[in-house]
């Protein structure tokens, strides 16, 4: 039986009896699946998401490289290989101005509770990671450049979560202390000169669009066996960020559904993160840079390339208002089913 199914098993058993079901000492204990972790502390999500702790996962924590073998994975070792590399620490401690120096010491020698960072938290920004898959994502951000992100979404909309969100992740310069931030596994936009690129990602036939991962990207790591991707919109898209023209592949459906419900979650869990991204004075997506004292002003979602002007991801093809309009239905409806639930009860 899969964990979600023992999950909601049990919790239907407890609702229907009026009894709560005790494990014995030494149990093994199913978690559900879904969870994120903030603060130690889990929180559903509804979509599958597997954290660094578990087989198959991805930890940012770890000093050691995981993709290299056993004997040349060590810090050492590593040093001496990869110069890039200056310090064992994918991942440093959030320094904000948005605490006291006293609430920000105390925190530090005895860790993040949930309302300091709520305080803190006000940024989810999205990338695409160029690499096609999570695995090989991991791969470049941790063996090869020393960097880190929360979240990794792959293909099949498997969710890996390779830090607790208290940490701050290297992915996006200046906004690192108060973002969460996701990998969103996709080859990613090019110039329209460059298009070609694509057809090794992408094949079509008979009008139907399937993503092919090359051989080269051996293993692919990706979690749904004999997975078939296709991009949600047939046709690649041809859009302009920072006034330069690029083309690229939509995501697939399973990346959409998984990022709405994470969003919606996130949302939820951080009461500062508005559900919206980036709008001009007309109401439609900014396309470009965000100045210094917007991007201070700003909350909510946004792209990589809001703050940084040599980044286009995640792109001209992804559909923010899908994403916001679903996830902010989501957060309507949980709040309707919590009102119910208590006007019930």
């Amino acid at each position: 039986m899969r964990p979600a199914t023992v999950f909601i098993a049990l919790l239907m058993a407890e609702l229907i009896t009026g009894c709560r079901i005790v494990p014995k000492y030494g149990e093994h204990s199913l978690r559900g699946g879904d969870e994120i972790l903030v603060c130690g502390e889990p929180f559903h999500s509804g979509t599958r998401v597997v954290n660094w702790m578990e087989p198959g996962g991805y930890d940012a924590y770890r000093v050691e490289r995981k993709f290299v073998p056993a004997d040349r994975a060590d810090w050492k070792t590593t040093k001496t290989e990869n110069s890039q590399l200056e310090t064992p620490n994918r991942y440093g401690f959030r320094q904000s101005s948005q605490l006291s120096s006293n609430d920000l010491e105390r925190v530090r020698t005895q860790g993040w509770d949930l309302d300091s960072l709520r305080k803190v938290i006000d940024l989810f920004v999205l990338h695409y990671d160029v690499s096609g898959t999570s695995r090989r994502c991991f791969e470049t951000l941790h063996d090869r450049r020393g960097l880190s992100v929360h979240f990794l979404l792959d293909v099949d909309g498997t969710i890996y979560q390779t830090l607790d969100l208290k940490e701050r992740a290297w992915h996006a310069t200046t906004a690192n202390t108060r973002a969460i931030g996701i990998e969103i596994a996709q080859i990613g936009a090019v110039p329209m000169a460059q298009r070609k690129k694509l057809d090794l990602w992408y094949t079509q036939l008979e009008g139907a669009t399937r993503l092919t991962i090359p051989e080269f990207v051996s293993p692919t790591g990706v979690r749904t066996p004999n997975f078939v991707g296709r991009p949600a919109r047939p046709n690649p898209i041809v859009g302009h960020i920072h006034g330069e023209t690029l083309v690229q592949y939509d995501f697939t459906p399973e990346q959409y559904a998984a990022l709405t419900k994470l969003t919606a979650s996130l949302c939820r869990v951080f009461p500062k993160l508005r559900c919206d991204y980036p709008r001009d004075e007309s109401g439609k997506l900014v396309l470009g840079k965000l100045s210094e004292n917007q991007l201070t002003q700003y909350t909510g979602l946004l792209g990589h390339f809001h703050i940084q002007k040599e980044k286009h991801d995640p792109g001209p093809a992804f559909q923010w208002d899908k994403v916001v309009t679903d996830a902010q239905r989501d957060l309507r409806r949980r709040r309707w089913r919590r009102l119910r639930w208590k006007q019930r009860s």
